[in-house]
């Protein structure tokens, strides 16, 4: 059996996905991390950002996270975002639009938060 480690990713009003994962990226205040099994343990905070998961069945998760913490020990991370969507999820036209609101209103948050949720669809990070 290959390593795998046990991914939880909360977001404050539901469970948005749990699973075996081989590698998850995601970007922290210290920059982008990649948490593979046994890495070292780790507590972060998490930057408006999308999260990337290899699953164990050579499938990938994406989603569009919106600040929160990540805490990782003995192969189980848990992602405790305070907005997390998965990619297939997000309704492009709608975040598309709302990128182009945010923009002409020079909301910067707003233009951040719709900009993550696009990349988290096209898999940019």
């Amino acid at each position: 059996m290959a390593a795998e480690l046990h991914v939880e990713l909360v977001a404050a009003d539901r469970s948005v996905w749990s699973g075996e994962a081989t590698l998850v990226i995601a970007r922290t205040t210290s920059g982008d991390i990649g948490v593979m099994p046994g890495h070292q343990p780790l507590l972060g905070v998490l930057e408006s950002g999308p999260v990337t998961i290899k699953t164990t069945d050579g499938g990938t998760v994406v989603a569009a996270v919106h600040g929160g913490f990540m805490s990782f020990a003995d192969d189980k991370l848990s992602l405790l975002a305070e907005i997390a969507e998965l990619a297939d999820e997000i309704d492009v036209e709608r975040a598309e639009r709302a990128l182009e609101r945010a923009k002409a209103e020079a909301d910067a948050a707003a233009e951040r938060r719709a900009d993550v949720r696009l990349k988290a669809v096209t898999g940019v990070r």
